[in-house]
């Protein structure tokens, strides 16, 4: 289940910058216009990346897989590999206020589902000695960002640059933290 997991993001690694297009002149200007897919890519990579992360760390407890955690496995993956399309229009629509609305939903998403799967890995009787109180602490944080990346996509509806800012503060709030659990 880990190899496919790494394969899927390798692969959606590799959409994003293939996604990405050079400016059409040879200046340091022209390069300069390209600032919306410059935010969008290094978001969506920084939020692949932490997706990645936690994955493999919440997987590293599960000791046998069952059918329910390979379907919630693969929801989760279903729910990344929207990433590169999302970032892709909300970079070509320069951060209008849909395409953006539209992202922070494929974030809550990705936590959602995130959410789903850690279930499942905790539901397995051999996990069970992770204490009670790591365990609701990490759904805590968890809910947590489901919430702030529903708000930043109602928020972009009306304003996309300030649905993009709760956006950021979720991902700093990600790297503010060493344990990886529960971010996603």
């Amino acid at each position: 289940m880990l190899t496919l997991s790494d394969a899927v993001f390798a692969v959606l690694i590799t959409i994003l910058v293939l996604d990405m297009k050079p400016p059409h002149g040879v200046g340091v200007t022209d390069l300069l216009t390209l600032w919306p897919t410059s935010i969008a890519y290094g978001l969506s990579y920084l939020f692949i990346a932490t997706v990645w992360v936690n994955h493999h760390h919440l997987l590293a407890f599960f000791q046998r897989g069952s059918s329910s955690l390979l379907w919630a496995n693969l929801g989760h993956l279903f729910s990344v590999s929207l990433l590169p399309f999302t970032t892709e229009w909300m970079a070509e629509s320069r951060l209008s206020a849909w395409p953006v609305a539209i992202y922070a939903a494929v974030f809550a998403l990705v936590n959602a589902t995130y959410l789903l799967l850690s279930h499942e890995v905790f539901n397995v009787k051999e996990v069970n000695s992770l204490l009670v109180a790591e365990r609701i602490r990490m759904r805590r944080r968890s809910s947590m960002t489901l919430c702030a990346f529903v708000l930043a996509g109602i928020i972009a509806v009306w304003y996309p640059i300030g649905g993009l800012v709760v956006i950021v503060t979720c991902m700093a709030m990600y790297l503010r933290h060493s344990d990886p659990i529960g971010f996603v």
